[in-house]
């Protein structure tokens, strides 16, 4: 469609301007009429969260998202962008981007008298179309608002004048959708001048009252914790927020871990080819499952799952780095990786308590630990894995390293007795990386069940009996 470029030649056209509201519903009604996934590359929400956005967005509500960190809430709130229109129409030159039809603004009120149906537009897209801030105790009425200008007021124009305005972030994404995140760090003076734009359509500027009926929906994030009548936030505002929407971590490991891989830097930017074996994806994903669920960590703050997106790429890197020191031909992460997960964990979690006796280290060490034996049991049962055992029990014993060629694996793998046999459950390993990340995932398993000693010295590993 030609872009009118007056408000006579948009009226010709026929076509409607529609109000946030009334865009993003038409909008939403057309997905749901064809199917369509209203937020794409949106893991694990399908039956929690997006069945309340639809609902909210139906209703015309603004929403406040309330979860931990790494749960997706700015992701979410900026997809919602995608059920705006394309583009729209304002007035020209107008700071709030004024609808044609009924601007706000005194100065477009003004224009629109004086040029009628010749008055100039410009057309912006869904970018422009919307807004964010992060909430901190400096943000001020002026910044979100607005605030007297006092050039403006050097001009001539009364302090009362709207025309003194220097909008703020707010009015400037007029007929938009403004995101706050973490709401309740506004400090409460700034609440109750969000109260009031949302709900009385007016602000107070320097003591004068303004009427700005804006076109916005606005959407906040917080934590739960902060969310409450003990909180930071003003029961007026908690109120006019039509909904709370409840985030929530992956509520399955097959969702953590499509998570993992989505935003996982892509394996195309190694030297090269990776090949990661189901076992250790499942392993991170569990470690993080445990994090969450132990009374160690502090789960009002959260286990984001970042912690098993950087886990999974710090993985990667190690294998990576033992490929092009040996000059192999891909890259396979092994159990004697894992150390290096200590980094890209330790500054994700908060321990409930940290002294001498409780420290990062041994807490990642104990996940993993835990992780690893649960990953194990969904493959093995220590009783079909005996003739490995027995084979240890005659003295014997293997060492490993996270610098050892794969190739001094396969020796190991063929004295050893049912070893070869066993690795063969957990899928093809036709190659030898792939050959030596199941064997050490079989021992350190047999380890964890205490049917192998271990020790390590520097980063050699030794199993044995």
């Amino acid at each position: 469609m030609n872009e009118a470029k007056t408000l006579g030649e948009l009226k010709k056209s026929g076509q409607p301007v529609l109000t946030v509201r009334e865009e993003m519903r038409k909008n939403l009604v057309k997905c749901l009429q064809t199917s369509k996934r209203i937020l794409p590359g949106i893991v694990g929400y399908d039956e929690t969260v997006i069945p309340d956005i639809e609902n909210a967005i139906l209703s015309g509500h603004h929403m406040v998202f309330l979860g931990e960190r790494g749960q997706a809430k700015s992701r979410v709130i900026r997809g919602l962008v995608s059920l705006l229109d394309e583009r729209i129409p304002i007035v020209h030159g107008c700071e709030i981007n004024d609808n044609p039809f009924t601007p706000i603004c005194r100065v477009c009120r003004r224009r629109l008298e004086q040029e009628g149906d010749a008055l100039p537009l410009d057309w912006i897209g869904r970018d422009q179309r919307y807004g964010e801030k992060l909430a901190t105790p400096d943000v001020s009425i002026a910044d979100i608002i607005g605030e007297i200008d006092p050039i403006k007021v050097a001009e001539g124009r009364y302090l009362a004048d709207e025309e003194t305005i220097h909008y703020g972030l707010i009015p400037r994404t007029n007929r938009g959708v403004f995101a706050i995140n973490e709401l309740p760090d506004l400090t409460e003076k700034v609440q109750v001048g969000l109260f009031n734009l949302m709900e009385e359509k007016d602000v107070q500027i320097k003591g004068y009252k303004i009427r700005l009926p804006l076109d916005i929906v606005i959407v906040a994030s917080a934590n739960p914790e902060d969310y409450t009548s003990r909180g930071r936030i003003i029961t007026p505002l908690k109120d006019r927020f039509d909904v709370q929407i409840r985030t929530h971590y992956p509520q399955t490991i097959q969702d953590e871990l499509a998570i993992m891989e989505q935003e996982a830097a892509p394996m195309s930017e190694r030297s090269q080819a990776v090949r990661v074996p189901q076992f250790m994806k499942e392993i991170l994903g569990h470690m993080t499952f445990e994090a969450r669920k132990s009374n160690e960590i502090n789960q009002s703050s959260g286990v984001s799952v970042r912690v098993t997106i950087n886990n999974y790429e710090s993985l990667i890197s190690n294998a990576e780095k033992r490929t092009l020191r040996l000059k192999e031909g891909e890259v396979v992460p092994r159990i004697s990786d894992l150390h290096s997960i200590l980094a890209s964990t330790s500054g994700k979690i908060e321990m409930e308590y940290v002294g001498e006796d409780k420290k990062e280290d041994d807490l990642v060490e104990k996940l993993v630990n835990r992780a690893i034996l649960k990953v194990f049991d969904q493959y093995f049962t220590v009783n079909s894995l005996q003739k490995v055992v027995d084979y240890f029990n005659s003295g014997w014993g293997v060492e490993v390293s996270d610098v050892m060629p794969s190739q001094d694996y396969l020796e190991g793998i063929k004295e050893i007795s049912g070893l070869k046999e066993s690795i063969r459950t957990l899928g093809p390993m036709e190659s030898p990386a792939l050959m030596a990340s199941a064997t050490e995932f079989v021992l350190e398993g047999l380890h964890l069940h205490q049917k192998l000693n271990k020790e390590v010295e520097g980063g050699r590993i030794t199993y044995g009996k």
